[in-house]
């Protein structure tokens, strides 16, 4: 199994974390991909702190890849090109953007990936603030 992980912060790669733990074995894949506008310096520090996680975390799994990706379109684009360019057979990503601050409501990168993937998709709950 191919598992490709679309996160922008610690908190959300933490949570998939948890989920992967149970699910993933050392036969598997995790793609780690943090999708980061290029003019926001502080998007790229968060984006590679959590795939500093995803590293440390997933050692069970056999093959651990992590991407920054600074791209100006939607993450959920830069998503679904991964998805097609690696041959992943599920995606899991956060709810919503993974700060504190944000709201219980879904996101519009989790809608829109439900609506567009051609893969599953899983949306782990990130834990209460």
């Amino acid at each position: 199994m191919h598992y490709l992980v679309g996160t922008d912060s610690v908190h959300t790669t933490a949570a998939i974390c948890d989920y992967l733990e149970r699910r993933a074995t050392p036969d598997d894949a995790v793609t780690v991909v943090a999708v980061v506008s290029p003019n926001d310096s502080t998007a790229r520090r968060d984006g590679q702190e959590a795939l500093n996680v995803a590293s440390v975390r997933l050692t069970g799994v056999g093959t651990v890849e992590t991407e920054l990706r600074e791209v100006e379109d939607e993450p959920a684009t830069a998503l679904l090109e991964v998805v097609d360019e690696r041959g992943v057979d599920s995606l899991v990503v956060g709810p919503r953007r993974g700060t504190p601050s944000a709201t219980g409501d879904v996101g519009s990168t989790a809608i829109e990936l439900l609506a567009r993937a051609t893969v599953p998709v899983v949306v782990v709950s990130l834990p209460e603030p």
